[in-house]
């Protein structure tokens, strides 16, 4: 396969704070398309915020629908579980098994497909909340895994998995951003936002993205139900 002389990536997108802050990182660097997914997830706020910042930064956008919700096992996906407001610690209730793995490997094929030398994504070990694929070991081993399984990395074409924000603080994340012009307005991260993206400020989700404006010493955009 012929690479073109632009380097390309294909972001993986959301529509929470983490990853419009990869995408806004990586249009510095590539030429970008945003992946989306709905999967299921318990509101479709997300995803619409996703659609919003991909228009905004003028990049394709490519929404893949996948059926998580029909496995459940998830607070994400499965409407008999709740959404905690207070962790007890352990993996919580809200990871979504194998939500990652099998996103990057969709990003992975689209990266195929488009001729794309990276994968963006906006996993973090810092202030997470404990979900196993977004450890750095998880990174490499998926990165090996990429590279035998694919046409490019058979041919001696590495792709690479960018992670910036593997490291950073939620407050460090905002920073980033807002130092690269990112209106976090545009985003929502909320477990369980209304149907007009208003956060509930309640959820793990919503008390780390708090924390980390406060953190960061900067104005909190969030729009939050009353």
């Amino acid at each position: 396969m012929a690479f073109t002389h632009s380097p390309r990536a294909v972001v993986l997108l959301s529509g929470g704070l983490d990853s419009a802050t990869c995408l806004a990182w990586a249009q510095q660097r590539y030429q970008c398309e945003a992946l989306s997914f709905a999967y299921g997830q318990r509101h479709s706020s997300e995803l619409d915020a996703a659609k919003r910042l991909a228009a905004n930064a003028n990049v394709p956008h490519r929404v893949i629908n996948i059926d998580l919700r029909s496995l459940g096992g998830s607070a994400l996906t499965d409407d008999a579980i709740d959404v905690p407001e207070n962790e007890p610690g352990g993996i919580p209730v809200t990871y979504v098994p194998a939500r990652n793995t099998i996103f990057l490997s969709y990003a992975l094929a689209v990266a195929e497909v488009t001729q794309s030398q990276a994968i963006v994504i906006g996993v973090n070990a810092v202030d997470y909340s404990g979900y196993p694929d977004c450890r750095p070991e998880y990174i490499d081993a998926f990165t090996h895994m990429a590279q035998l399984a694919t046409k490019t990395g058979v041919e001696g074409h590495a792709l690479t998995i960018d992670t910036p924000l593997l490291h950073l603080s939620k407050a460090n994340i905002i920073r980033l951003g807002t130092e690269l012009g990112l209106d976090y307005g545009l985003t929502v991260s909320c477990y369980q936002a209304d149907a007009d993206g208003l956060a509930c400020g309640r959820c793990d989700s919503c008390r780390l993205r708090r924390q980390g404006f406060v953190d960061a010493g900067l104005a909190d955009p969030t729009r939050y139900q009353a």
